[in-house]
């Protein structure tokens, strides 16, 4: 867990996000954030993008792909070294 940077509640329930933590996780001003409640904890975070879940979806795909080659050349290698299974 990071520092904790000690911040003061305005009459309206706005806290300011630090310089340093905004510009490492990339909020911008105007810019959306999650808020909600986690074991007793106020929890801030940024949404992803949909380009981020699609670049999520599109990794998911191509491993899914590597792992179908690789037991594909696994099973090959099992038929060249052990022959066909038999008919029962």
């Amino acid at each position: 867990m990071g520092r904790s940077k000690e911040r003061t509640v305005g009459e309206r329930g706005q806290v300011t996000l630090p310089k340093e933590l905004r510009e490492k996780l990339g909020i911008d001003g105007g810019d959306e954030v999650l808020v909600h409640e986690e074991d007793g904890k106020i929890t801030i975070e940024k949404p992803m993008s949909r380009e981020e879940i699609a670049e999520g979806y599109r990794q998911y795909a191509a491993d899914a792909e590597a792992l179908e080659a690789e037991m594909a050349g696994v099973s090959r290698e099992a038929n060249d070294r052990l022959g066909d299974s038999p008919e029962w």
